[in-house]
């Protein structure tokens, strides 16, 4: 399990020394644990958790739930305080601040009534890191790819097990269920999990229904298991019975543009690019129209900390792609031949190209 980076910890405080920040804090709570993760990879459990890096390399912390002590304490080797109000801790960890520049990775997110905390402990409001710190994060260690690479297996033996459960009469929510139980049985700490069934009436995926599977529906899911913080994603799509000519048809343009991405996906290619050439595909087979935000979201994005963390992509997006980014590639999207169809894998920035990290056949699969 990763604990305190050696590596983040060092480019964090590089990227401190920069921007003359005197103080970093990482602000997680329970939407976005991501923030304060990307420093202590530890899933706390209560409503909040602060770490503080001084430019000094001195890491301190505070939880807000007594569960949560003994795991940053090991994951910091620094000093951990538990209050049951964060106002408490954040004083408690700036009380020394004088007049420094306090900056905060995850400011967006952090209540006002903290931020004014922060401000009336340092004399000044405190600037976002969170786009500095983000940048870092695009680019992962070895010892995070490492932890992807478990999370992509385990994505891939998550969707065998929605193949091998998945059969008519069942509900969705009881489909979804058995996925869940089956990837937090073999170690998942979360799983982001959306799901649709149906034909063309289905324009998207969403949380599961009572809506029971039939013959001739396509069972559609993206599967986004997290290993000790970090994600992978896998997108597949399954046919209850014979799939149609038209399903057929569907699954052959998504199959091809997901590997335009993949062959493209390189260091140093526009994220734009990435997305062009999976919409350039199906502009090809006639349905330019549903490449648009009326029809999809988006081509993919970054994975890590966070199931969907940026950049996006988008042809709108220009972003410069890195060695060591992962990112899920998958150009789902809704056609009238047969409605709305997945199809993608998490992909490894390489020297030279990429790699899935995903082992799951490429096929339309049928039960």
């Amino acid at each position: 399990m990763l604990k305190l980076n050696p590596q983040r910890k060092a480019e964090f405080l590089e990227l401190m020394a920069a921007r003359g920040w005197d103080m970093l804090l990482f602000y997680g709570d329970t939407w976005r644990k991501d923030h304060f993760r990307c420093l202590v990879s530890v899933c706390f459990t209560g409503p909040q958790a602060v770490a503080l890096l001084t430019k000094e390399g001195e890491v301190r912390a505070v939880v807000t739930h007594p569960w949560d002590v003994e795991p940053v304490k090991a994951g910091t080797g620094g000093a951990v305080t538990y209050v049951p109000r964060l106002i408490e801790g954040l004083k408690t960890l700036l009380r020394d601040a004088g007049k420094a520049l306090v900056a905060v990775n995850g400011l967006e997110q952090m209540e006002a009534r903290f931020a004014r905390v922060v401000a009336e402990l340092s004399g000044a409001a405190p600037v976002s890191a969170t786009k500095d710190v983000e940048e870092i994060r695009r680019v992962k260690t070895p010892e995070e790819i490492e932890v992807i690479r478990k999370a992509a297996e385990l994505a891939d033996r998550g969707y065998q097990h929605f193949v091998s459960v998945a059969r008519e009469g069942m509900t969705e929510y009881e489909l979804v269920a058995e996925v869940e139980g089956f990837v937090k049985a073999h170690g998942a700490e979360d799983n982001f999990m959306l799901v649709a069934s149906g034909g063309t009436e289905v324009t998207g995926m969403k949380p599961p229904t009572a809506r029971k599977l039939r013959t001739g529906d396509s069972v559609i899911t993206e599967l986004t298991p997290q290993i000790d913080g970090y994600y992978a994603q896998i997108c597949r799509t399954l046919v209850i019975g014979p799939p149609s000519e038209k399903q057929l048809q569907s699954y052959a343009i998504f199959a091809e543009a997901q590997q335009a991405a993949q062959d493209l996906l390189r260091p140093g290619v526009d994220i734009s690019d990435v997305a062009r050439v999976q919409n350039d595909v199906f502009r090809k087979h006639g349905f330019g129209e549903y490449t648009g935000p009326q029809y999809t979201r988006v081509r993919g994005h970054n994975l890590g900390l966070y199931p969907d963390e940026l950049p996006h992509v988008l042809e709108s997006t220009h972003y410069t792609c890195k060695k060591d980014m992962v990112i899920i590639c998958h150009p789902n999207t809704y056609l009238p031949l047969s409605g709305y169809m997945v199809f993608g894998d998490t992909l490894l920035v390489t020297e030279t190209g990429c790699v899935s990290l995903n082992q799951t056949e490429r096929r339309l699969f049928q039960v």
